[in-house]
């Protein structure tokens, strides 16, 4: 199985790509966890145009057959052993997964409506620069969960 995060955001500060390579690496190829950056739309103004295009973009980018989760602080808060549920069901279910990360002003009506699952981190809302840490960090907590890896402490 194949986790793509799709994230909208480029250029990010250095402490985002090392906080998510850390987790990353820790994962074996049958985990893979890869990151695909999309551009933040440009322009003052019109928030409502560039969560579209960002949407639009990120939605290009979802592969027949994947499992979407639009990560949405008014999806479903899961407990890192609910999301080793998850995981495990997606496993099962034989189907790779994209997880979509909105931009600066959130993620499209669109992204919602495809989505198989809507996952929240967290009722606040976050800087999809951490989302990419905290995301990769939950999937390696929950791989270890599932493989009885004394990573994780109840």
């Amino acid at each position: 199985m194949k986790i793509r995060i799709l994230s909208v955001g480029t250029r990010l500060p250095g402490w985002v790509n090392e906080g998510f390579a850390t987790y990353v690496k820790r994962l074996p190829r049958e985990n893979a966890v890869l990151l695909e950056e999309i551009p933040v739309s440009r322009g003052r103004g019109d928030a409502a145009r560039r969560i579209r295009e960002e949407g639009e973009r990120l939605l290009s980018r979802v592969a027949q057959g994947e499992y979407v989760v639009a990560l949405d602080e008014a999806g479903t808060a899961w407990t890192s052993r609910e999301l080793a549920h998850e995981l495990e069901r997606w496993r099962q279910l034989g189907v790779d997964v994209a997880l979509l990360v909105g931009g600066p002003d959130g993620l499209s009506a669109s992204c919602k409506a495809r989505a198989d699952k809507s996952w929240s981190l967290s009722q606040h809302t976050l800087p999809h620069g951490l989302v990419r840490v905290m995301v990769a960090e939950q999937i390696y907590r929950a791989w270890t969960l599932l493989h009885g890896h004394p990573y994780h402490r109840d």
